[in-house]
């Protein structure tokens, strides 16, 4: 098994196949994962604990003065950022002053960066908390995850730590009204001997019927790019994912393709 994490607090700028020249925003240790979730798939590895002290996590202060000090280094190079991008070894959303940092993201973009957007890759777990969601909407782009149109299979992919009901969290998602990217990764294969397959014609299609309530911006669809903790997984073609991403749009919602 492969574990990809990020050293730093402010990684990068990377081309990102999705967002350009990508500054990559770190909110959680740089030595272990965290996150709300234990997807098969994730390139972090698994997700071992949850707890969290005080002194693992960036203090908003040190977070600016780093952030800034990057910023102007990059300033008129041909690596300043098309985009500040919240993402690193797990959730973002889960540090404790998230509202706080993104609201001084953006005001040292203004400031460093005018061009750039503010990006957010969150797998949605937060938006329970008012303070969360009124922060991602202030970003210029909100990917959120959705990996499958039922509830047991995102179950079976996802692995969501806290109590998760499908349903509601589609509801959540609804009142960004159609101001967020719905990121969904597909896959067949095995895990802990269970079959788990969200290509099927049952689960697209259910996971199209969410898509037109949600109304997203775009819909990002991906296969596997790096290695997986879980081994018994399946990258599926690019042929394939272009047969479903057809189908979202012959919905009226964008669609792109990553493989």
């Amino acid at each position: 098994m492969g574990v990809f994490l990020f050293d730093e607090m402010i990684f990068g700028p990377v081309r990102s196949r999705r967002l350009g020249v990508s500054l990559g925003l770190n909110l959680l240790p740089t030595y272990r994962k965290v996150c709300s979730f234990n997807c098969i798939y994730c390139e972090c590895g698994w997700t071992e604990g949850q707890l969290l002290e005080s002194n693992q996590l960036p203090a908003p202060a040190t977070f600016s003065d780093q952030l800034s000090k990057k910023l102007q280094e990059l300033q008129g190079t041909d690596l300043q950022p098309d985009s500040l991008t919240f993402a690193g070894n797990g959730e973002p959303t889960i540090h404790p002053h998230f509202a706080e940092i993104i609201k001084e993201t953006l005001r040292l973009r203004d400031l460093f960066a005018p061009d750039a957007s503010v990006s957010v890759l969150s797998n949605g777990s937060m938006l329970h908390k008012p303070e969360i969601v009124e922060a991602l909407m202030l970003a210029d782009q909100c990917l959120l995850k959705l990996d499958g149109g039922t509830e047991a299979t995102i179950r079976d992919i996802n692995h969501p730590s806290k109590a998760f009901k499908l349903e509601t969290y589609i509801g959540q998602l609804e009142q960004f009204n159609g101001k967020l990217i719905i990121q969904s990764l597909f896959l067949r294969g095995e895990h802990n001997r269970r079959n788990v397959d969200n290509t099927t014609e049952t689960e697209v299609a259910a996971w199209i019927e969410l898509l037109k309530r949600i109304k997203p911006q775009k819909v990002m669809l991906y296969a596997i790019e790096r290695a997986t903790p879980e081994e018994k997984l399946v990258k599926i073609s690019r042929s394939e994912l272009e047969q479903i991403a057809m189908r979202v749009q012959e919905n009226g919602i964008a669609a792109e393709v990553f493989a």
